[in-house]
């Protein structure tokens, strides 16, 4: 209710109180949606702090202030030297005036998500300046017309049917919602007044409670049993409001987004590592293929007559196992398929004992940022929490915003550019120099990274899948076999004037493999 009528009309005489006689000395911005007023006389430096960024509304007015000495602007010059005489709600309205010793006007127009504050030269209609030029609605508005005249009385109550709306549109939502919780809807007429009657002598009690809603922190001229904090004065309960709705509550949102990011990811680690580890058991505990190729290569006999399914004898584990070849394969190359996986699955053993160590590695690691982002109780610890501890800057931001999309390949994380602005947008801002970078050769495609914080050498089988991303995601993607070059990141460089996604290598490897989009064998993140 901080941008009610019944609201401003207890603090518009005391804002008149506090800033009659104070001189207007600056008034600037410090972010696209927010104006401050610096004015200076008897009770010192007072300042007013109006944030009209939606939906976030608010006012506060501060006895002191630190202007930012950057990303600051001069606004409404004509104001500067002006003495404030007055301030004053606009009757059954959402605004209010301060009026100024020349004679021009400033309106403070509380208009949810259409509030603005705009300044009328003396005797004129329209504006002379507007804070908020894309509300195109202001350029021609009149301030006298937002002047609202109501008659409260019994008579226009009952043409009305008891309507509270429209007998007195200035409730607000909490006021509105009381009536409902007494069942006003469904009442006699006679009753509707009568809780009409009661609401509007309870607006009229000088007390301001702030609560915690569905919505937030709200202010409320209701009596309320579970205030947070309950004020006679105007002035220190939007300031309070100001802080807990929008400094605090802005932070706690901000704090609690990365908390979940972490949190996210400390799953997704989790979960890796439970998988992981069930599949290096299973690769220990389950039989090499090579013992299978053993087996065949001691019976090469049984396959005469070019028989391509027989039964042989098991000597590891004394039992009887069945071999099926497919149609014109030899026992021989059977065989030797089953060595290569064998030697391969000791590699894959390897490698994922590797990604173990690296991913028990970052558990820790968010573990302990988990517990240090818990500590952080205001947004200067905020910003340094994030310049120190957040490395991998592409967690600040929302999976939507990225330029790149991502993929898991065998514990390494894998970006892929979104476009070609993308493409340099993720080389410039998220990429480290020790990542490897790859993309399908001579052909317009996406930038690939893998990612390699953590881990000394890429896998053959990460560096083959990378690539075939690569390839998928460029001109190369219907073909057979394509080339793609990879090097490490610090090789790679943007050229002023180059078009977007352009950039010149000073050193490359090629690899050729087949174009191959994402699949269940990777987890794509994007």
């Amino acid at each position: 209710m901080h941008l009610n009528y019944h609201f401003l009309k207890f603090l518009c005489p005391v804002l008149d109180e506090k800033f009659k006689g104070q001189k207007i000395i600056s008034c600037f911005s410090q972010s696209k949606d927010e104006l401050i007023f610096e004015t200076e006389g008897e009770e010192g430096a007072l300042w007013i702090r109006a944030h009209l960024k939606p939906p976030q509304i608010y006012l506060s007015f501060p006895d002191n202030f630190r202007r930012a000495k950057r990303n600051s602007i001069n606004l409404f010059p004509e104001l500067l030297e002006e003495t404030i005489n007055s301030c004053e709600v606009l009757s059954f309205e959402r605004s209010f005036i301060f009026r100024l010793n020349s004679g021009k006007i400033l309106l403070f127009k509380l208009h949810a998500n259409r509030s603005n504050v705009l300044l009328f030269e003396t005797d004129q209609k329209s504006p002379f300046r507007i804070f908020r030029n894309e509300i195109s609605e202001d350029k021609n508005l009149d301030w006298k017309s937002l002047l609202v005249s109501l008659e409260l009385t019994r008579e226009r109550f009952d043409q009305l049917g008891g309507n509270a709306s429209q007998f007195l549109p200035t409730l607000g939502k909490i006021p509105r919602s009381w009536l409902k919780e007494k069942g006003y809807p469904n009442l006699e007429l006679d009753k509707k007044w009568e809780l009409m009657e009661e609401i509007r002598d309870l607006l009229e009690a000088p007390l301001f409670a702030l609560i915690e809603t569905q919505e937030g922190i709200q202010l409320s001229l209701l009596p309320e049993d579970q205030a947070i904090k309950t004020f006679s004065n105007p002035i220190e309960a939007t300031n309070e409001l100001f802080y807990l709705a929008l400094v605090k509550g802005n932070f706690e949102k901000e704090k609690n987004e990365l908390l979940k990011k972490f949190q996210d990811q400390l799953k997704k680690t989790e979960s890796y590592l439970t998988k992981a580890t069930s599949k290096l058991e299973e690769l220990k505990l389950s039989p090499p293929p090579s013992q299978l190729a053993d087996i065949v290569m001691a019976n090469l006999h049984e396959f005469r007559d070019t028989k391509q399914e027989v039964e042989l004898f098991d000597f590891y584990s004394g039992k009887t196992v069945k071999v099926k070849l497919k149609p014109q394969q030899k026992p021989q190359d059977f065989a030797a398929q089953l060595y290569r996986k064998s030697k391969n699955r000791k590699l894959e053993w390897e490698q994922i004992e590797k990604t173990i160590q690296n991913k028990n590695q970052l558990k820790n690691e968010l573990v302990s940022q988990i517990q240090n982002l818990n500590k952080v109780e205001e947004f200067r610890g905020l910003k340094t929490f994030k310049k120190e501890e957040v490395k991998e800057k592409s967690i600040l931001k929302s999976p939507s915003s990225l330029p790149f999309k991502s993929f898991e390949i065998y514990g390494f994380q894998v970006w892929v550019g979104k476009s070609a602005k993308a493409n340099d947008e993720m080389l410039r801002g998220f990429v480290h120099k020790d990542d490897l970078w790859l993309h399908a050769r001579l052909v317009p495609g996406s930038h690939v990274v893998i990612k390699m914080k953590g881990f000394n050498n890429i896998p053959p089988m990460v560096l083959e899948r990378a690539a075939e991303l690569a390839a998928f995601y460029s001109k190369h993607k219907n073909e057979s076999l394509a080339p793609v070059i990879y090097t490490e990141a610090k090789f790679v460089r943007k050229v002023k004037g180059s078009p977007d996604g352009s950039v010149k290598v000073d050193r490359e490897n090629v690899i050729m493999v087949k174009p191959k989009g994402p699949d269940d064998s990777i987890s794509n993140q994007k």
